[in-house]
């Protein structure tokens, strides 16, 4: 999966700066679908990839994660 990912990065800015390096017919179409790439490809791929094992719970502000960043600070503090 990480190697389809930075595949598809690579052709999409591929595509982009060819698309504004060179100038024919076309260089339009190879910027917009660039960035279609990008952005309906790449990056679901990369948030799927990078959130796939994480669990939520413990990015989620709930009490339990509040009251533990609390204790947290005071065992900290200088």
């Amino acid at each position: 999966m990480k190697y389809v990912i930075l595949v598809l990065t690579l052709v999409s800015f591929g595509l982009i700066l060819s698309g504004f390096l060179i100038t024919t017919e076309n260089s339009e179409k190879c910027i917009g679908l660039g960035v279609v790439i990008l952005f309906l490809l790449v990056f679901p791929l990369f948030t799927y990839y990078r959130w796939k094992d994480k669990n939520l719970k413990d990015y989620m502000l709930t009490k339990e994660n509040l009251d533990k960043m609390r204790e947290n600070q005071k065992e900290n503090k200088y």
